[in-house]
């Protein structure tokens, strides 16, 4: 299973929403989780230091010359039953983007992507995004951020708001008017994360349970 994690805009929680979800799922899963940083984040977030070099930048830059399975030669533990795949120094390259997104869906562990903004890196983030099993849009449903939402290269199969406590239905309003009303999950101040179990439940406004329940 590969879950991407994108935003349209930065400092909305995309981070905070893709870490909460893979300690969610290595606690929930007997093989654990893979958390996959591609916008170099995750370290911070998980209050972890920078991994050395090479990090994924280097894995997608070394083409067919790096078999599959080096992927496992970067992955740190984090946390128990979670691995990081750091992002590493340099840029992400596009063109083996299709290769990691299929062997993090056919590994054995749940991974979980950080994308980050999807604009920014546009192939390689998108590609991820695209492919995913499962790809959530984070979001602030501010008016700039809507507006971008409706231009992205990617068409999320379900979005987490951003939002103040109490503000939950204005969001998913807004994003309906756009024809965005697959909305799975919350994310308050001060960072709560909260993921819906039924798809259904989006419907009629009521809040989801956290992973715990």
């Amino acid at each position: 299973m590969l879950i991407a994690c994108w935003s349209t805009k930065g400092g909305v929680g995309t981070t905070v929403v893709a870490a909460a979800l893979a300690l969610h799922l290595s606690r929930a899963t007997e093989a654990g989780a893979v958390l996959a940083d591609l916008a170099g984040d995750a370290p911070a977030v998980l209050g972890r230091p920078e991994p050395p070099p090479p990090g994924l930048a280097g894995w997608l830059a070394a083409g067919s010359r790096v078999p599959a399975d080096a992927l496992s030669r970067i992955e740190v533990e984090v946390a128990p039953g979670l691995w990081l795949l750091p992002r590493g120094p340099g840029d992400l390259s596009a063109e083996r983007a299709a290769v990691l997104a299929a062997v993090l869906d056919a590994a054995p562990r749940p991974a979980v992507v950080d994308c980050g903004r999807v604009d920014r890196e546009p192939g390689a983030v998108a590609a991820m995004a695209r492919r995913a099993t499962r790809s959530l849009l984070v979001i602030r449903p501010c008016f700039m951020a809507v507006r971008r939402v409706s231009e992205a290269p990617v068409r999320p199969s379900g979005i987490v708001l951003v939002t103040e406590p109490g503000a939950e239905l204005e969001g998913k309003n807004r994003l309906a008017r756009i024809g965005f009303d697959r909305v799975v999950g919350y994310l308050d101040q001060p960072y709560e994360v909260m993921f819906q179990h039924r798809d259904d439940d989006h419907q009629d406004g009521r809040r989801p349970e956290s992973p715990g329940h």
